[in-house]
């Protein structure tokens, strides 16, 4: 994808253009002209209209935008759960055709199984993906992964008998627990706390920066994108929504958060962003 840099403030951020056929270099993750249409009574509904965007391996991406504009549609051509109208998406080259353990989603609502406990829910998961491995192996990545997110004493526990947080550590153990090539996160602190919500995003942080597989994660909230990622993917309004902007974000890592928000430049992203999110492509209610 090539892009068109812009500067405000000091911000660098790019709009989108179409990928030029002359590229060779290819990118771990590719969104190639991707448009969804859904047929309904009042005829065809174009949810994203032209969407190109390239992931290179390791990057951390978070996708923002009003509710409507697909992100959540696209984020599931990634993972296979959904599929372009036109357009493709590729990883490492090949197109996306089903869902499959080198692509792990974590949901907002956690998605466990209510009658097994921690350690069940995530050994499902490593059992299914690899079932020739020996069983002492499958445990322990279990019990591995379920001290990676600091809950090796509650692995006997049942979803109802964890906090929300807990919950999601779980939910996050279980796609690190296959290693994915892409970790897909859909919201995946929405429902905490603030307090939950930061632990779980320095602990997303750590758990990131010792394996860096490729991350993408929708979120609404620009203080969580501007804390965990490399990249921000605005989103204009749908129907025909694209990528409006992809803002780059320079804070170095290791990231502190103290440390980023005594920094001018984090109100500057910030303030654009919110510009884009409430001025540029503000929601019209009336009516």
């Amino acid at each position: 994808m090539q892009n068109r840099s812009l500067t405000f403030t000091g911000i660098e951020t790019k709009t989108q253009t179409r990928p030029s056929p002359t590229t060779t270099k290819r990118s771990f993750l590719e969104i190639r002209d991707v448009t969804k249409v859904y047929p309904t009574k009042k005829g065809p509904f174009t949810v994203l209209d032209g969407v190109n965007l390239n992931v290179e391996q390791g990057e951390f991406i978070c996708v923002i935008g009003h509710s409507g504009c697909g992100k959540s549609t696209l984020l599931n051509m990634v993972s296979g759960f959904n599929f372009p109208t036109s357009g493709e998406v590729l990883l490492e080259g090949q197109p996306i055709t089903k869902p499959g353990p080198d692509r792990m989603v974590v949901f907002q609502n956690y998605a466990l199984l209510p009658w097994r406990t921690a350690f069940e829910n995530i050994y499902l998961a490593v059992n299914a993906v690899y079932p020739n491995k020996l069983e002492a192996e499958k445990r322990a990545i279990v019990r591995e992964h379920l001290a990676m997110v600091g809950l090796a004493d509650a692995m006997d526990k049942k979803p109802m008998q964890m906090s929300g947080g807990m919950r999601q550590r779980v939910s996050i153990a279980r796609a690190l627990a296959i290693r994915p090539k892409v970790l897909i996160l859909d919201e995946p602190f929405g429902a905490l706390d603030a307090i939950t919500k930061e632990e779980l995003q320095e602990e997303l942080l750590k758990i990131w920066g010792d394996n860096r597989c490729t991350v993408l994660m929708i979120t609404h909230d620009i203080d969580e994108a501007l804390f965990l990622a490399d990249k921000l993917v605005m989103m204009t309004n749908g129907p025909h929504a694209k990528i409006g902007e992809v803002m780059e974000i320079p804070f170095a890592r290791p990231r502190d958060r103290a440390r980023i928000m005594e920094d001018p430049q984090y109100y500057q992203l910030r303030n654009y962003a919110l510009d884009f999110l409430f001025n540029r492509f503000a929601h019209d209610d009336v009516g």
